[in-house]
């Protein structure tokens, strides 16, 4: 598994007028090729009278699944720029669609290759990016005369805190950054003078947002 990656919100649109003819971008986050591919039919299905509807999507730890599709437009014109854009922004698992009502008004390749990739970028910027960064739960159990020094601390530090529940003594799960674990654990037992419980529970990744 990553430590960390790039990727888009679950699901996003933006749109554009460009000399008459209007662009509409949609972007959603999959994990599977499978999930691609519905997700352009849903759209193709959506825009069934759209002049084109060209997609890319890119999938995988090493972004091994990479795909475009032109969907009519002369080869290399929409597809490509669309999957361009996903490599340029260091996106994984997102797939775009951008939807053409043609105006009237041919727009050429070089007009057409900017026209889905400045589509494709400003839905992305829409739907927003976040970081994914893979975590490591960690469990505390401590008794009650150390819950308000803990909580205070670890609501004040950089790490997760995720929930507390309140049993016969008390329970702190954590999520803290891979690297950090080590760091963690030594900080947690100083500041309780080894009196806490520490244990790891699950890794997940934690989402951010990024401006």
């Amino acid at each position: 598994m990553l430590h960390h990656y790039y990727t888009v919100k679950n699901s996003g649109v933006d749109e554009q007028i460009i000399q008459k003819s209007r662009f509409i971008g949609y972007v959603r986050r999959v994990e599977t090729e499978a999930e691609a591919q519905a997700f352009i039919r849903e759209i193709k299905k959506k825009h069934h009278d759209a002049t084109h509807n060209c997609s890319a999507y890119m999938i995988g730890e090493n972004d091994e699944i990479q795909k475009a599709n032109d969907d009519g437009e002369p080869s290399g014109t929409a597809g490509i720029p669309i999957l361009e854009v996903i490599k340029k922004q260091k996106l994984k698992d997102t797939a775009i669609v951008v939807t053409r009502y043609f105006g009237g008004i041919k727009l050429g390749a070089g007009g057409l290759i900017r026209a889905y990739g400045s589509t494709a970028s400003q839905a992305i910027k829409t739907t927003g990016i976040v970081h994914r960064e893979l975590m490591q739960g960690i469990s505390i159990i401590v008794e009650y005369s150390l819950l308000g020094k803990l909580e205070n601390e670890l609501r004040n530090s950089n790490h997760i805190l995720d929930s507390i529940k309140y049993l016969e003594q008390v329970e702190f799960l954590v999520f803290v950054q891979m690297d950090q674990v080590a760091n963690f654990n030594k900080w947690i037992i100083d500041l309780t003078s080894a009196q806490a419980k520490v244990n790891n529970t699950t890794v997940k990744y934690a989402e951010l947002d990024v401006d």
